[in-house]
């Protein structure tokens, strides 16, 4: 029973490399999102995007391996060693986050989403299904998957669902509309509690940071969370002539409207066109 869970590993990093690789190879954005990560302000764009091009190569040819048959034994700890790649890899960009705080990990779409501890903790997570994978010794997945399909989905789908709460990417799909259920189920400023949204969109409205881009907004507030001890408030704008989303981060705890900051996010590839205290009013 061990042998065939850990023969499901294959299937699992396999479709997993697979859909990176597809972000990497033919996504239309990738050049972009290459040369706006973390990899492209360390290396220079022109070194990144063949980087990019290569691990995704890589990433795509063991993915391939490892979902078709047969299944040599030397797979499952490739696998792993890719995975190991991951880690070392997203613990670099959090490493490089000091030079290129703004930057994306560009891992699994064309969303930017700078590194963080949960991209770490996914690609730990990816290092332990490779892992895990060695000990099937070759057994391919698929009879594996047969010989015991309630056991066999259940940890396919444990292991997919966490991997998916552990990729920022993935967010607008499962974490926003989870957040705006509980916001309408708990009513959080009920009888007072919590910050008002008024007293952060004041705040926000004397900030350097807003008035440097006040220009470029088209909407009033579109959407806005707490996190941590931020509060993060969204508007419509509009930059070089492209539609885009203005993402204020405003002190939830204190009034300090010198500590708020922008980023410029693109509507439809997801990059970050511009992050820090404001930007240049280039409409």
């Amino acid at each position: 029973m061990f042998q065939s869970l850990a023969a499901l590993q294959s299937l699992l990093v396999g479709v997993v490399l697979i859909w990176s690789a597809r972000v990497k190879l033919f996504d239309r954005h990738a050049a972009e999102l290459a040369g706006n990560s973390a990899l492209g302000r360390l290396l220079s764009a022109g070194r990144a995007v063949p980087a990019y091009r290569v691990l995704g190569g890589a990433e795509l040819l063991l993915g391939v391996l490892l979902v078709l048959p047969p299944a040599p034994v030397a797979e499952p700890p490739a696998a792993a060693a890719l995975a190991a790649g991951f880690v070392g890899f997203v613990g670099y960009l959090w490493y490089a986050r000091r030079v290129a705080p703004a930057a994306s990990c560009g891992c699994l779409s064309a969303r930017a989403t700078p590194v963080t501890g949960r991209g770490i903790a996914w690609a730990g997570l990816l290092l332990l299904a490779g892992l895990f994978g060695v000990a099937a010794g070759g057994t391919y997945w698929l009879p594996a998957l047969a010989a015991a399909p309630a056991a066999s989905t259940g940890l396919l789908l444990a292991e997919a669902a966490l991997l998916v709460a552990l990729s920022p990417e993935f967010d607008g799909y499962w974490l926003l509309p989870l957040r705006r259920i509980r916001a309408r189920l708990t009513h959080p400023l009920r009888d007072g509690a919590g910050v008002p949204l008024l007293a952060s969109v004041q705040q926000l409205q004397l900030s350097t940071a807003y008035r440097q881009v006040a220009a470029l907004l088209t909407s009033d507030v579109r959407e806005h969370w707490l996190e941590e001890s931020w509060r993060m408030v969204c508007y419509s704008a509009r930059y070089q002539g492209r539609p885009a989303t203005a993402v204020f981060a405003v002190p939830a705890g204190e009034v300090a409207p010198d500590r708020v900051r922008v980023a410029l996010v693109d509507d439809s590839t997801g990059a970050t066109l511009v992050a820090g205290a404001g930007a240049d009013r280039d409409q």
